[in-house]
C-alpha cells in the first residue's frame, strides 16, 4: 500500500576531414598575403609552446598535425574555433559537450545539445572525424554530444561560416570531433575520481531494484520482453483487450524488480575510472600506430522540480490545471571505448577508427499534486524506466599526396545508434478526501473515476548512417587550388513505441479495494483471472494504446556535389568560393498494426548552395573576413510523424507535423581579427541570417498540452562576437613561484537578436486541421526563435606553468532568457515558456607531480558555485508558472591520472 508519508518524504525531501589537402611544415613560408606564421611575440615565450592539435580543415587548405605555434584559427579559410586536448583539459569537463559551451556563441541545451548562435541544435551539424552521425534520440537527428567523453576526442572545431564542402544541412555552424590518431610516442594513463554533488550525494532519492547488473549500465536478461508479448508484437493483429491473449501477456508484466519504488536515504557518490594507450611501430618508411582508450563513469543526479500547468492567462494558484511536486533520481552509466589505427608513409596516411559509447539512465520518479478539474483531491504517481542509449562507429579515411600539385581524400563509414527503453512503467493514485470508506487513502483504481490507466511501454530505436566521400584537389598554377568532391549517405531508422494500458471494470468497491495494493501486487498473475476463478465481479482489461501509431520507418538519402576555389586574388586579398549541389529524399512511414503503411511524409528536395569567403590582409598581423552563403535545415524524423511522445528530462508530450518542410537560410558575416601574439588574438564579428520557413515548436491542444511543431513564415537573426584571448607573463614580479608563471586571460561574448516575421495573410501547414491556419495564431510577429539567447558570455581567468603542469582556472558563463516553446495557442495565446541559464561559475585546479619518476596529474573541481537553479516557466500579469524548476547541485570532485 503507498502510506500517506511517502507523499511527506516527497515533500520534504584531425577532422578526417574531405579535402584535407596539406601539411605546412614549420620551414615553409606562407604565400603572400595568406595567413602564415605568427609574427613574433612582444612578451617572453615559455620554454614549451603547446604545439597544435590534430585538426584537418576541410576544403585543401592546411592540415595542422602536432606541430607548434600554429594559429589554426588565423590560417584556416573560414570562421572557426577550436579546442585542443590541451584547451579541453582546462576547462576540465567530462564530456565534449561542456567543453564546447565554453566556445563563443555557443551553448549546451537539455542533455548535451549544442545551440550555435542562438540557433537550436536543428541547425547544428554535428561530425566525428568528418561523417555523420546517427543519433540515440527518438525526438532528434542531431546527436547529443554529452556522449563523447574529453578523454577519446583530440579537438574539437567549430566552424561557423559555410563552405561547400560541408553538408549543406548547415545553419548556425558545424561541430567536427577529431578522435585521438597516431601517438608520438608510447603512453598508458590510467585514471579514476569521484564527485560530490550537493543535492544528491548523501541525500533522500529513489530507485527500483531492476537488476544485479544495472551499475554496469546493462541488463543482465530481467528485462528482456516476455515470449508471450513478444509473439504479439511480431505479429499483425490488434488483440481483444479482454481476451485470453491480453490477460497472459499483462500477467507478465508487472513485478517487484521493475513496479516498485525503493527509497535511499543516501544516494551514492558519482566516480569514473579511465585507460588510454597507444603505440607506434617504424617499418621502414611506413608508420604504424595505434591507439586505444576506455572509460567508465556513474553518476546520480535527484531532482526536486516544481511542474506546473495552467490553461488560461492566470498564475493564480488555484487556477492550475496541474500544480505537482516531482522528485526524480536518475542513475546514468556511460561505458565508452574506442580504438583507432593508422599507417603514414611519406605524405600519405590511411586511418581506421572504431568509437564505442553506452549511455544508459536507470529512471525512478514519486510525483504529488492537484489538478484545476478536482482541486480538492491529492494525486501521487510513480515511474520506473530504464533508457539505454548506444552508438557505435567505424570510419576507414585515406589522404594520398599524388604529386606535388594534386592530393586525393577518400573515406568510407559505418555508425549504428540504438536506444532501449523496456518496462517504463507509470501508475497514478488518487485520495479523494471526501468522507468516503476509501477517502483518505491513495487508491488506484486503474482508469476508472479521475485516475489515468496505469500503463508500460517498449520503445526501441535503431539507426542506421552509412557515408562515403571522394575529393580531388589540385594546385593548377601558384597561389590557386581547385577542388571537387562528392558525398554520399543513407541514413535508416526504424522507431518502435507500444504502449498498454491496464483499465479496472466491475464492482466498485473492489476496484477501491484493491486500488489500495501496490503495482506488482495489485497487477499479480491472479489478479487477471479472478473473476474466472471465484465469479467476483473485477476484471482487468489490457489495451494496445498506441497499435495505430507505434512503428514509423524513416528514411534520409542524399547526394551531393561541390567544387571549390581558394587561392590570391592579390597579395593581400584572397579568396574561398564555390557551390555544392545537393539531392535529398526525405520519408517516414507509419505502420499501424493490422493496416496498411500510411507513407505520412516524402520530401524530395534538391538546391544548389553557394558560398563565398574574402580574406583581406590588413597587415601580417590583422585581417577582415566577409562570408555569404545559402544553407538548408531539414525537418528532424521524429517531427514528421503524428505520433505522441513523452521526454521524462523536459516533463513534455511531443508530437509530429507531416506537414513541415525545410528552411533555407540566407547567411551573411564579417569579421576583423588582430593576431598581436602568439596564442593571443581579439576578433569582432557580425553575422545576419535570413530563414525562410523555420521550424518552430508550439504548445498546443486543450488539456494535454502537447508540444508540436509548424513552420513559420520567416524570421531574421542577426548579432555580434567579441573574443580575446591574452597572456600575461608574471617573471616581472621576482621569485622562484613566479619565474615561469603566466596568467591566462580567455573570454567571448556574443549579442544575438532574432524576430519572427508573421503577417496577417502568412498561412501555416498543421496536421489534422480542416481549415485554413493562419501563422498569426501561433507566431507573434517580432517574437524570438525558440532556443535563441540574447546574451552568451564565457570568461576563463587562470594562471599556469609554462615549463610543467600546473593551472588554477575560474570559469564563468552567463546565458540570458530563452524561449524553448512558445505558449498554449487555441483558445488563448499564452506567454512562451522561458530557460533562464543565468550565472554559473567554476574553479578547475589541474597539478602534475612526479612520484616514483611517474607523471601524475591531481585535478580538484568545483561547479555551479553560485548554486543556480534550472528555471523554466511562464510569467503573467498576476504572478509566474514554474513549468520545470528545480535546484541543482554544487559539485565537487577529486580526481587523478597516472601516466607511464
Amino acid at each position: 500500500m503507498i502510506k500517506p508519508r511517502l507523499v511527506t518524504l516527497l515533500l520534504s525531501t584531425a577532422i578526417l576531414a574531405p579535402t584535407s589537402a596539406w601539411a605546412q611544415d614549420s620551414t615553409s613560408a606562407p604565400a603572400s598575403g595568406a595567413v602564415g606564421a605568427d609574427p613574433a611575440s612582444s612578451t617572453a615565450e615559455p620554454a614549451a609552446e603547446e604545439a597544435a592539435p590534430d585538426v584537418s580543415i576541410p576544403g585543401g587548405a592546411i592540415i595542422v598535425t602536432g606541430q607548434r605555434n600554429r594559429n589554426i584559427e588565423r590560417v584556416a579559410p573560414q570562421v572557426v574555433s577550436v579546442l585542443s586536448t590541451e584547451q579541453i583539459a582546462r576547462t576540465g569537463e567530462g564530456d565534449i559537450a561542456g567543453a564546447l559551451g565554453r566556445v563563443t556563441g555557443l551553448s549546451v541545451v537539455g542533455n548535451g545539445y549544442v545551440y550555435v548562435r542562438g540557433l537550436g541544435d536543428r541547425y547544428s551539424l554535428a561530425l566525428l572525424n568528418g561523417s555523420p552521425l546517427p543519433s540515440p534520440e527518438p525526438l532528434k537527428r542531431v546527436v547529443p554530444l554529452d556522449l563523447f567523453p574529453t578523454s577519446i576526442i583530440a579537438s574539437s572545431l567549430v566552424q561557423k561560416s559555410y563552405s561547400t564542402n560541408f553538408p549543406g544541412e548547415f545553419g548556425g555552424g558545424v561541430i567536427n570531433l577529431t578522435t585521438k590518431s597516431i601517438p608520438e610516442e608510447s603512453f598508458l594513463t590510467i585514471g579514476g575520481g569521484i564527485g560530490w554533488d550537493t543535492e544528491s550525494t548523501n541525500k533522500l532519492g529513489y530507485t527500483y531494484y531492476g537488476a544485479k547488473s544495472d551499475w554496469t549500465g546493462y541488463d543482465n536478461g530481467n528485462r528482456s520482453i516476455p515470449p508471450a508479448l513478444k509473439s504479439y508484437l511480431n505479429g499483425n493483429t490488434v488483440m481483444g483487450s479482454n481476451s485470453d491473449q491480453a490477460k497472459e501477456i499483462g500477467s507478465v508484466l508487472f513485478r517487484g524488480r521493475n513496479a516498485v519504488v525503493q527509497r535511499v536515504d543516501k544516494m551514492q557518490p558519482n566516480f569514473s575510472v579511465d585507460l588510454s594507450a597507444g603505440t607506434k611501430f617504424e617499418m621502414g618508411e611506413v608508420t604504424l600506430g595505434v591507439i586505444g582508450a576506455a572509460g567508465y563513469s556513474n553518476k546520480t543526479q535527484t531532482r526536486d522540480a516544481i511542474q506546473q500547468l495552467t490553461q488560461g492567462l492566470s498564475a493564480n494558484p488555484n487556477n492550475l490545471w496541474e500544480d505537482y511536486r516531482t522528485v526524480s533520481t536518475d542513475n546514468r552509466i556511460v561505458v565508452n571505448g574506442m580504438l583507432g589505427m593508422g599507417l603514414e608513409w611519406g605524405e600519405n596516411s590511411i586511418r581506421w577508427t572504431n568509437v564505442y559509447i553506452h549511455d544508459t539512465s536507470k529512471f525512478t520518479r514519486l510525483r504529488a499534486g492537484n489538478q484545476e478539474s478536482n482541486p480538492a483531491v491529492d494525486f501521487i504517481s510513480q515511474k520506473t524506466a530504464w533508457y539505454e542509449r548506444a552508438l557505435l562507429d567505424t570510419q576507414l579515411t585515406g589522404e594520398f599526396k599524388v604529386d606535388d600539385k594534386t592530393t586525393i581524400d577518400l573515406r568510407g563509414g559505418f555508425a549504428n545508434s540504438k536506444r532501449l527503453s523496456p518496462f517504463e512503467i507509470d501508475s497514478e493514485y488518487i485520495r479523494t478526501n471526501d468522507g468516503t470508506q476509501f477517502g483518505q487513502n491513495y487508491v488506484n483504481t486503474l482508469g476508472t473515476g479521475a485516475v489515468d490507466p496505469t500503463t508500460i511501454t517498449f520503445s526501441r530505436l535503431s539507426e542506421d548512417v552509412w557515408s562515403a566521400g571522394a575529393d580531388v584537389s589540385h594546385q593548377f598554377f601558384e597561389g590557386w587550388r581547385g577542388t571537387v568532391g562528392y558525398a554520399y549517405q543513407l541514413n535508416r531508422r526504424t522507431n518502435t513505441n507500444r504502449q498498454f494500458g491496464v483499465y479496472a471494470s466491475g464492482d466498485q468497491n473492489l476496484i477501491q479495494s484493491f486500488g489500495l495494493l501496490r503495482p506488482d501486487v495489485l497487477l499479480q498473475p491472479g489478479m487477471w483471472y479472478i473473476n474466472q476463478a471465484g465469479g467476483v465481479n473485477y476484471n482487468l482489461e489490457l489495451r494496445d494504446l498506441t497499435a495505430n501509431v507505434g512503428l514509423f520507418d524513416a528514411r534520409l538519402l542524399n547526394h551531393a556535389f561541390y567544387g571549390k576555389v581558394d587561392g590570391q586574388i592579390t597579395d593581400s586579398l584572397s579568396v574561398d568560393a564555390g557551390v555544392r549541389w545537393e539531392y535529398a529524399k526525405q520519408s517516414t512511414v507509419l505502420r499501424p498494426v493490422g493496416a496498411p503503411a500510411e507513407a505520412t511524409t516524402d520530401l524530395k528536395k534538391e538546391y544548389f548552395l553557394p558560398a563565398l569567403t574574402l580574406t583581406y590582409e590588413i597587415e601580417p598581423s590583422m585581417q577582415v573576413r566577409v562570408n555569404g552563403s545559402k544553407t538548408i535545415a531539414r525537418p528532424q524524423f521524429r517531427e514528421l510523424v503524428y505520433q505522441n511522445f513523452y521526454d521524462p528530462d523536459s516533463n513534455r508530450t511531443y508530437r509530429g507535423n507531416p506537414f513541415l518542410k525545410d528552411s533555407q537560410l540566407y547567411n551573411a558575416e564579417a569579421r576583423f581579427e588582430w593576431y598581436f601574439g602568439r596564442d593571443e588574438r581579439v576578433s569582432l564579428g557580425g553575422f545576419y541570417k535570413h530563414i525562410k520557413n523555420p521550424i518552430e515548436s508550439i504548445l498546443a491542444g486543450s488539456e494535454s498540452f502537447i508540444t508540436t511543431y509548424a513552420n513559420a513564415p520567416a524570421a531574421d537573426l542577426y548579432g555580434a562576437e567579441l573574443e580575446v584571448q591574452k597572456h600575461v607573463y608574471l617573471d616581472t614580479l621576482g621569485g622562484s613561484f613566479f619565474e615561469n608563471r603566466r596568467l591566462v586571460l580567455v573570454g567571448n561574448y556574443t549579442y544575438t537578436k532574432s524576430k519572427l516575421k508573421v503577417g496577417d495573410d502568412d498561412t501555416t501547414d498543421i496536421y489534422g486541421a480542416s481549415t485554413t491556419q493562419f501563422a498569426r495564431d501561433y507566431f507573434r510577429n517580432g517574437a524570438p526563435l525558440t532556443g535563441q539567447a540574447e546574451h552568451l558570455l564565457n570568461l576563463q581567468l587562470g594562471m599556469e606553468d609554462t615549463e610543467k603542469l600546473s593551472q588554477q582556472t575560474i570559469l564563468l558563463s552567463y546565458a540570458s532568457k530563452r524561449s524553448v516553446s512558445r505558449g498554449l495557442v487555441g483558445t488563448v495565446r499564452q506567454p512562451d515558456v522561458i530557460e533562464y541559464p543565468g550565472l554559473r561559475i567554476d574553479v578547475v585546479l589541474r597539478q602534475g607531480i612526479q612520484v616514483g619518476g611517474k607523471e601524475i596529474e591531481l585535478k580538484a573541481e568545483g561547479r555551479n558555485l553560485t548554486g543556480r537553479k534550472h528555471l523554466e516557466y511562464q510569467t503573467f500579469e498576476d504572478g509566474r508558472v514554474d513549468f520545470n524548476t528545480y535546484d541543482l547541485g554544487r559539485v565537487f570532485s577529486l580526481s587523478a591520472t597516472a601516466k607511464f
